[in-house]
């Protein structure tokens, strides 16, 4: 991080030479291609922005100016640390989950009782399986589950607005943004909302939409489309690109923005790879005619 700052500076106005030490500075070490994404992408964000307004429009004493440039580089370490710890993560949340993935990564989990979990990306998960309880708790994210058979006490399995009680089964529970989707492929799942404790039976090939107010209608699964990232794909047909680009945006550590109104609605058909993102998008914008512009954790559609 220290490194990404120092570049973060030196690539405000660099020549050919600085140009190129970055980009080796890039490949030498995976490390160093996260550490500048997270570092540019908190300190272009808005916070920093605003910050940056604020202090723009009060008067600065030159003697403060020079009594503070010795101490920049620390104190933008605290910054990017600060704004990356309480801009982009619930603190809470990582403290109890005991499973936890970054943008584009997913995690594989055996559970103590021999159920198996495949957690998406971004995800925070725990569990708690001995001889009084089998509980879990998605707190964010996607997760697939495998449910062991031969167990007489269901798991039970809280994502915000609902709670899923499964025998032998096998199925997705998403939640994002207080809204909770479950896809079931095998068995039954049974289903209680946390609002007003109704209650819901979903069964193999259905799926269903729980919100701060309860459950949508039952509606059929698709399982190509709805359940490919298990296999490591993302699947879209006839689907408008402003919905593509939302869904590759959980996956890619950094800003996609689309600045073509015009685009938005473009329908989109595709089966593509979910650990390459950029690539979708670029294959997107060769598709649709649009010009892409790609920076360090940014890439702009216009």
């Amino acid at each position: 991080m220290d490194q990404a700052l120092d570049w973060l500076i030196v690539l405000g106005s660099p020549d050919e030479e600085q140009t190129r030490q970055f980009h080796a500075w890039l490949a030498a070490n995976p490390l160093n291609a996260e550490a500048f994404a997270k570092a540019q992408a908190i300190w272009d964000g808005p916070q920093v922005a605003l910050c940056a307004e604020a202090l723009a429009a009060k008067p600065v004493k030159i003697t403060f100016l020079k009594r503070l440039r010795p101490h920049w580089k620390p104190l933008a370490t605290a910054a990017v640390l600060i704004l990356g710890l309480f801009s982009f993560s619930n603190l809470p949340m990582r403290i109890q989950a005991d499973h936890l993935t970054v943008v584009g990564e997913r995690q594989r989990l055996q559970l103590e009782d021999g159920s198996k979990v495949l957690l998406n990306t971004n995800s925070a998960f725990s569990s708690t399986i001995n001889d009084q309880q089998r509980v879990a708790r998605l707190f964010q994210g996607e997760a697939f589950f495998e449910i062991a058979s031969g167990r007489n006490q269901p798991l039970e399995i809280d994502a915000g607005p609902v709670q899923a009680s499964v025998h032998d089964t096998a199925f997705a529970v998403r939640y994002l943004d207080g809204v909770a989707q479950v896809n079931v492929q095998r068995g039954d799942v049974d289903l209680r909302a946390t609002h007003n404790d109704a209650r819901v039976r979903l069964r193999a090939g259905e799926s269903i939409r729980i919100g701060p107010n309860g459950f949508d209608r039952p509606a059929k699964l698709d399982a190509n489309a709805d359940l490919a990232w298990v296999e490591g794909r993302l699947v879209f047909e006839n689907c408008p690109l402003n919905q593509v680009l939302a869904e590759l945006r959980r996956y890619y550590p950094g800003w996609i923005i689309n600045n073509n109104e015009q685009l938005a609605d473009v329908a989109v058909t595709g089966n593509y790879r979910l650990d390459q993102p950029l690539d979708v998008v670029r294959s997107l914008a060769h598709i649709t005619s649009a010009r892409l512009q790609e920076f360090p954790a940014l890439v702009i559609l216009n």
